[in-house]
């Protein structure tokens, strides 16, 4: 075990959303919402396809070979970790 390894926080690797948060497709506003009791926030693309696929069913590698298929891109991964380690900070995931 590395110092990094030893100092990094034991997270889920299959990353699911919070249960006080619901994610939903909004038609009149063309995008993601990410909705709590205490407000809500608009998503850009991409983040709402990976909180999407963050339902506990899928490991972090599942879920970066999906989005590659979907947007006919590689190398999207360190992107993907970014996001999710931006929304385990925000709360958003476990």
């Amino acid at each position: 075990m590395t110092n990094a390894d030893a100092a990094r926080p034991c997270v889920n690797p299959r990353p699911i959303l919070r249960s006080r948060f619901i994610l939903r497709w909004e038609n009149m506003q063309d995008t993601y919402v990410l909705a709590w009791p205490e407000g809500t926030v608009r998503l850009n693309p991409s983040a709402g396809e990976i909180l999407a696929r963050c339902d506990g069913t899928r490991d972090l590698d599942g879920i970066i070979e999906e989005l590659e298929a979907l947007f006919s891109a590689s190398d999207l991964a360190t992107d993907i970790y970014r996001f999710i380690d931006y929304a385990r900070q925000r709360g958003w995931l476990d």
